[in-house]
């Protein structure tokens, strides 16, 4: 009977904890949400530095609607076309754990909305915290079509830092003073540089330093002795960005829906495509403090709109102007547009608060560069379609492959559907030709091939990949961001990847969980990820014109083993090309 009560004993644990999985499970679901929500995608008439442009919003508003939702919730959002254009809408940073049907990318992962269409975007947020955002994903509409999309802890659950005062999306983005889908058009038939913004934006407003702005100033509301929570987006099309607050430091404690190690520092630098998260104090004289957002452009010799937005952090008990004066926002100390000093420090900084998962064994071990490159005038072009450098037109490639989109199916369906002809799976997994990518390169490897070739993952492979910038016609700093999955920022440097060297640089303890990642000028980065979520998965720069000229690429992630570890079927209104 003793040996019965042993063996009884830790049955009954084991019961017992079985007993409470299953309860806090079900507490689990039953907290869980649905969300649903209408977009309206349609023209607005937006008056911005004394013009008004018919621009295209989501709901009439710029920016459009903020999404708020809980981990663990479902969101459903009915996208209706209202507009002249073909849309897609991509919940940038959203995992989409089988669910890619609803990633967004046109004819990527489902053909566009064409006007007068809709589709019901459908997923379901898991383990996933703090800021992401949601963007038009078809040409260059996200210059107008995008909004915040916040998560917040399971409800229960809390934030890993004291509870802020308030919060408040900080969305930094780009304006043109005539149809961004124009701006591109143009800049195809040429083969020249797109014209550049004529402004930045805070919130959808240029701020006090812009002609006919002052009125429409963002005013951000603080208190003596509150926190704040900061979540700044970067939505800008085509620009990093410095953004500051005058006089107040930032404890960044967030980056693409990830925690931080926390961190204090005056500025912060935010790519296309990257959020960041972080906590100011009213710790200041109650006052008017300029929050400001400039660029950084490490592109030597290209053009760019050297301006800066702002926005005004105002303490409620801050004195009122005497009659007849005005009281000027105190202005922060911005970096240099070209200090890549500073943005190479702040990105050093960044540690995931808790010891990450980080693959340490390799089944895939790849090399892509990324960089920009010329193509020598066809034939039949005239000289007015080949205004790029000396009669060439521009273009970019991920590993001398310059990717071109489908027209006739999304390479998702054409995957599912075994549908030839649409891609091929030889996108090659080292560059073709090695050189000195960051040296003088020869003008042979300036012109890369066309192409829409898939990179194929077995489900559960992990994935080691070296993204290495080049200086073909000139080097930049490239926002590389991968659709479907985070991925651990293992090390990142200058010069070219040094296997036997800079292998000593990885951090496999804690580095920054992001979705993003800078690639620096004439540098390189490396990351890690595990290929446990089942589809295509575009990977591209967020500098669009950057994936205009072809510098993307797709994997194609096998399904595994049953159900669980397949993509859902395609939904039934999924949009026909």
């Amino acid at each position: 009977m003793k040996g019965a009560n042993r063996v009884t004993q830790p049955m009954l644990a084991n019961l017992f904890r079985f007993v409470l999985l299953l309860f806090a499970s079900a507490l689990s679901s039953a907290s869980a949400k649905t969300q649903y929500h209408d977009f309206v995608v349609q023209a607005t008439p937006v008056k911005r530095l004394c013009n008004t442009l018919q621009a295209i919003t989501v709901n009439g508003q710029l920016p459009g609607p903020t999404i708020e939702m809980n981990d663990g919730d479902t969101l459903v959002v009915k996208v209706v076309n209202q507009a002249q254009y073909n849309v897609t809408i991509h919940w940038h940073g959203v995992r989409q754990m089988r669910t890619g049907w609803a990633d967004g990318p046109e004819f990527v992962t489902q053909c566009p909305i064409r006007p007068g269409g809709s589709y019901t975007y459908r997923f379901t947020i898991q383990g996933q915290e703090g800021t992401l955002w949601w963007h038009a994903h078809s040409s260059w509409l996200r210059a107008t079509v995008y909004g915040a999309l916040i998560i917040h802890p399971k409800e229960g659950s809390s934030y890993p830092f004291p509870k802020p005062n308030r919060e408040t999306p900080i969305l930094l983005g780009e304006w043109w003073n005539r149809d961004p889908i124009g701006v591109v058009r143009q800049a195809t038939r040429t083969g020249a540089v797109p014209n550049v913004s004529d402004a930045y934006t805070v919130n959808g407003q240029p701020g006090d330093l812009y002609n006919c702005s002052k009125q429409d100033t963002v005013i951000v509301p603080i208190d003596s002795g509150e926190t704040h929570l900061l979540r700044v987006i970067n939505t800008a099309l085509n620009q990093e960005l410095f953004f500051s607050v005058a006089n107040h430091k930032f404890t960044v404690v967030g980056a693409d829906a990830s925690y931080l190690k926390p961190f204090t520092t005056n500025v912060i630098m935010v790519g296309p495509g990257q959020t960041t998260d972080v906590l100011i104090t009213g710790d200041q004289p109650p006052a008017l403090y300029y929050m400001a957002a400039r660029p950084y452009q490490s592109a030597r010799g290209a053009p760019f709109d050297n301006t800066t937005t702002t926005a005004i952090l105002q303490y409620k008990s801050a004195p009122c102007p005497a009659k007849g004066s005005s009281s000027a926002p105190v202005f922060p100390s911005l970096p240099a547009f070209n200090d890549t000093a500073t943005v190479t420090t702040f990105n050093s900084m960044f540690r995931s608060r808790d010891r990450g998962l980080v693959p340490t064994e390799i089944d895939e071990n790849l090399f892509f560069t990324v960089g920009l490159g010329l193509n020598q005038c066809p034939p039949n072009f005239n000289s007015g379609q080949c205004q790029g450098p000396n009669g060439t037109r521009f273009t970019a490639s991920m590993n001398n492959v310059s990717f071109v989109l489908p027209s006739n199916w999304s390479l998702l369906q054409a995957h599912k559907q075994q549908i030839p002809g649409v891609f091929t799976t030889d996108f090659p997994a080292a560059p073709p030709v090695q050189f000195d990518y960051t040296g003088n390169v020869s003008r042979s490897l300036w012109q890369p091939m066309t192409g829409t070739k898939l990179y194929k993952l077995k489900f559960g492979s992990r994935v080691q990949l070296v993204l290495q910038g080049t200086s073909i016609f000139t080097a930049e700093n490239h926002p590389i961001h991968l659709h479907g999955y985070d991925f651990y920022i293992i090390a990142v440097g200058f010069g070219n990847f040094n296997p036997k060297t800079d292998t000593a640089k990885f951090n496999l303890v804690d580095p920054p969980l992001r979705n993003t990642v800078g690639v620096p000028v004439n540098g390189w980065a490396v990351i890690r990820f595990v290929a446990d979520n089942p589809g295509v998965w575009l990977m591209h720069c967020h500098l669009d014109v950057h994936i205009t000229w072809g510098l993307a690429m797709a994997f194609l992630v096998e399904d595994g083993v049953g159900e669980l570890q397949a993509i859902e079927p395609p939904p039934e209104d999924l949009p026909l090309c």
